[in-house]
């Protein structure tokens, strides 16, 4: 049951609440967008008036977020939403939660092709809720996308969040592993990917958030075989791109020259980029 409280004593409790769990900065970002979200107040509301009684029903629907939030459930699948270059997008857990690296990807290749004038096709390989889609063609809007996932349910979040952004994407279910499945897919300027990369025996070192909340589809890969999407990216891209077409990758920051070396016997270029956090994080290849 709610107890009654003003705002900045339910502010101030859900705040202190969180730093059990989260930095300050952390906790700080989450308190606000939850009672933006939930409870329709901004902290300047807060702020104007902090005697004010919020509401029971406001008040019950911000503690049950808390509690959920305490479990270590990641605050993007409690409130249904992530933010990814500038777009709201739907998220659950059949997706992975977008992240500012793969945002780096996306600015690299929109960079790239903002001065050409073809209008390139581009696959999306592993395209989760479509936020690497949706974002390129809403900043290249002549450019032919397809999105493919081998997860049913990750493809209907995709074509929800495309339509709410009215992105005209095309995406598959297709297990792109199984190389059978290579030849109903056909030639493309760009494939774009940031795909599972995390071995299983890495899984105790990582975040209860990220592993005990996010599709382990899409995050692990067998011990024995870490490189296994980059090894198929590659032979896939030797048949599938066009001349002086690209390849965009995020990869493991342990292991990126590793997979840029998968690439240089076939391809003409290939590079290694840091992301803003100086980590070896994204490697791009051209045919």
């Amino acid at each position: 049951m709610f107890a009654v409280m003003t705002l900045k004593e339910l502010y101030r409790n859900f705040l202190v609440q969180l730093q059990k769990i989260y930095s300050l900065g952390e906790a700080t970002a989450i308190t606000d967008w939850v009672f933006e979200k939930t409870a329709s107040l901004k902290r300047t509301d807060i702020l104007k008036d902090p005697g004010k009684m919020i509401t029971p029903v406001a008040g019950n629907l911000v503690q049950k977020t808390l509690q959920e939030l305490l479990l270590h459930k990641p605050v993007q699948y409690v409130l249904g939403e992530a933010w990814f270059y500038n777009m709201k997008l739907k998220v659950n857990e059949h997706v992975l939660i977008p992240r500012p690296e793969t945002e780096e990807l996306v600015e690299q290749l929109i960079k790239d092709r903002k001065s050409k004038l073809t209008d390139p096709a581009i696959l999306d390989i592993g395209t989760g809720s479509g936020c690497i889609s949706i974002a390129i063609k809403k900043n290249l809007p002549a450019s032919k996308i397809s999105g493919i996932d081998i997860s049913r349910d990750a493809l209907l979040l995709a074509t929800e969040n495309a339509a709410m952004h009215h992105a005209q994407i095309t995406f598959t279910e297709l297990d792109f592993l199984n190389e059978s499945n290579w030849k109903s897919l056909p030639m493309y300027d760009i494939i774009i990917s940031n795909p599972p990369y995390i071995p299983v025996q890495e899984k105790d070192k990582m975040e209860e958030r990220v592993k005990g909340f996010e599709p382990h589809l899409a995050l692990f890969v067998p011990d024995g075989s870490p490189l296994i999407f980059y090894e198929k990216i590659a032979a896939f891209g030797k048949d599938h791109l066009l001349s002086n077409g690209k390849i965009y990758l995020e990869t493991h920051e342990d292991r990126a020259h590793e997979t840029a070396d998968l690439f240089r016997k076939d391809y003409q270029t290939v590079m290694i980029k840091k992301d803003l956090y100086g980590k070896e994080r994204m490697i791009l290849v051209t045919a």
